[in-house]
């Protein structure tokens, strides 16, 4: 037999997709996190927003547009640093600068699909925190189910040339306080289906027919800047179309969520690992029957139970990065990655709150904080019940 010892702490895991250079940017990362941005998550959740000023800091040292061509103002990274950023953030329970839909969601739509003259024009503003975006899907009657929306876009020349007059109503748009640019899934042909879907840029500011409803008041995430926005006879040049032709944007949305779904993904990957750290801390401290809580084998399984299944999900989503990176990842294991590990993220947070007691359940603990926050995740992004049927569709 071996003398190997089976009480042993595992190997830390090793992250396939990291680099020197990553680690290095995952450093300044987390110090602008510390600096700037958790010292002002409780005042930020009051409000209901983020300062407008934070987003230019953040530009200042290169969070945003970090995997865009530096000749369009970016980074000149790749996804691995978006990943990054959505990690950090995530372990740092801070929430309220939405830079996943900022850079990590609109920057690639404009950088995929754009005309050059649009990615020109708008990406470096994005960069610098000049311009913060926005992407308004949802709507009052339509989430998960895109073919539903009513928000139309309709040809028409003006004096000043061809314009598309929109009129609608969009809800749960994140960033939707802030920003200035968005944009915006319509129907330009309501008779045709998914085929009549277009994604059109709309500049807000001082854009006649264009206001904010209010910011909606949520269970988490609270500092993030969450609006209603209508659009009332909204006219915008034909040229901020996104794409060659119209009826392009159902495409467009299906080629990006599986991106979209993977930073939702790596975020609860993120946040389990950081519940399991914070917990272990805490029962390490707590008296409970003249000896620690730690001690009890329930705490002991429980805990147990829960890094495994944050190894299990970190594994899956790390070859799902590789894939991704590579060009490789469908849609499905997308699907599979993004309800899965956010299913998994609220239970191991919900067994780790309860691991606090009482104090699980007060705000100023941060278990308590994630457990609010980790919730919405199994509803956006497309809901973990449409990612189920994107998956049994490949069966």
């Amino acid at each position: 037999m071996g003398s190997h010892d089976q009480n042993a702490a595992p190997a830390a895991r090793q992250t396939p997709w990291m680099t020197e250079d990553l680690e290095m940017f995952q450093e300044t990362v987390r110090r602008f996190i510390e600096r700037e941005l958790a010292p002002n998550e409780a005042r930020w959740a009051e409000q209901g927003y983020i300062d407008r000023d934070m987003w230019r800091r953040a530009g200042q040292i290169g969070l945003l547009c970090a995997s865009i061509p530096e000749e369009y103002g970016g980074g000149g990274g790749t996804f691995a640093h978006e990943a990054v950023i959505t990690q950090e953030m995530s372990r740092a329970v801070c929430t309220s600068l939405g830079n996943n839909v900022h850079s990590g969601i609109v920057a690639h739509y404009l950088l995929n699909y754009g005309m050059e003259e649009q990615k020109k024009k708008w990406l470096p503003q994005m960069a610098s925190g000049e311009l913060v975006a926005a992407i308004a899907m949802s709507e009052p009657g339509a989430g998960s189910d895109l073919k539903a929306i009513r928000t139309r876009a309709v040809r028409e020349k003006t004096e000043n040339g061809d314009c598309y007059r929109i009129n609608g109503a969009k809800t749960f748009i994140t960033n939707g306080y802030h920003a200035e640019l968005i944009c915006v899934v319509a129907k330009t042909d309501p008779e045709a289906g998914s085929r009549g879907v277009s994604l059109v840029m709309v500049e807000t500011r001082d854009l006649p027919g264009f206001r904010r409803g209010r910011i909606l008041e949520k269970i988490g995430q609270k500092g993030q800047d969450t609006a209603e926005l209508f659009f009332d006879d909204v006219l915008v040049p034909c040229s901020n179309l996104l794409g060659t032709q119209e009826g392009q944007g159902f495409y467009q949305l299906m080629q990006q969520l599986p991106q979209e779904r993977m930073i939702i993904a790596l975020g609860a990957v993120a946040t389990m690992q950081r519940a399991i750290e914070l917990t272990t801390e805490y029962v390490r401290q707590r008296q409970v029957f003249g000896q620690p809580l730690a001690d009890l084998q329930n705490t002991r399984f429980t805990l147990a139970e829960c890094k495994t299944v944050a190894t299990i999900a970190a594994t899956f989503v790390d070859d799902c990065m590789l894939r991704l990176m590579d060009g490789k990842l469908d849609a499905a294991t997308a699907a599979m990655a993004k309800w899965w590990c956010t299913q998994q993220n609220c239970q191991v947070i919900d067994e780790c709150l309860q691991l606090h007691g009482g104090y699980g359940y007060m705000l100023e603990y941060p278990i308590a904080r994630m457990y609010a926050n980790a919730r919405v995740s199994k509803i956006f992004g497309g809901s973990n019940e449409i990612m189920k049927e994107l998956v049994a569709r490949t069966l």
